[in-house]
């Protein structure tokens, strides 16, 4: 058995251990490469290299991922941007995505995040805006406090928008949300690109 798979069966039985009803699965997101797709079934190599077979949910939410320009960050936009904190606690972002007004205050704040070792995740809306050398300087605003992030000329700039099952391809890059449902592990979320494009999240 697998790591993942492990890890989502761990996540089970510590929230069934707790008695939290009803004791489900938290949900473990996996960026990976499409494999193979079979019927109702995807198996997919995660970046770890493991490779695992989900279920595809009856209910599953796919998301187009697509570039956008810089200059579509404003004053005011509601983005999610992992990043890499610097020594005087500015960010260097990753990555931003420009969340759809229908998503503005999801997740809102800044936390701990998984795209690479020691990034954050920030969700805030942009106070402010000003142009740098090789980029821009934005000022994060959120419920409980403030951030600064730098986002050069070369950081990926995404959003998303209602994609189907059409996306996913043999070798294509996604990002999948799954848990356990009776035991099987199962997709409930893919975030994925079109004609080859990699969701940089």
């Amino acid at each position: 058995m697998n790591k993942l798979l492990l890890a989502l069966i761990a996540s089970c039985c510590t929230l069934a251990s707790a008695q939290t009803p009803p004791a489900t699965a938290a949900p473990l997101r996996l960026r990976a490469t499409i494999e193979k797709i079979e019927g109702n079934s995807m198996t997919v190599k995660e970046r770890s290299g493991e490779v695992i077979t989900l279920v595809l949910a009856d209910n599953l939410n796919v998301s187009e991922v697509f570039p956008i320009a810089l200059a579509a960050i404003q004053p005011g936009s509601f983005i999610g941007t992992a990043a890499m904190p610097r020594a005087d606690g500015t960010l260097d972002a990753l990555e931003v995505l420009v969340l759809p007004e229908a998503a503005r205050g999801n997740g809102e704040g800044h936390r701990p995040y998984d795209l690479q070792p020691g990034s954050t995740m920030t969700n805030a809306t942009v106070a402010d805006l000003v142009a740098a050398p090789t980029g821009r300087k934005l000022t994060l605003r959120y419920k409980d406090g403030e951030k600064t992030v730098n986002v050069s000329d070369t950081t990926p700039v995404v959003s998303f928008r209602p994609g189907d099952r059409s996306l996913l391809v043999v070798g294509g890059k996604v990002i999948v949300t799954a848990e356990l449902r009776s035991g099987v592990p199962t997709a409930t979320r893919v975030l994925a690109g079109r004609d080859g494009f990699a969701p940089p999240l």
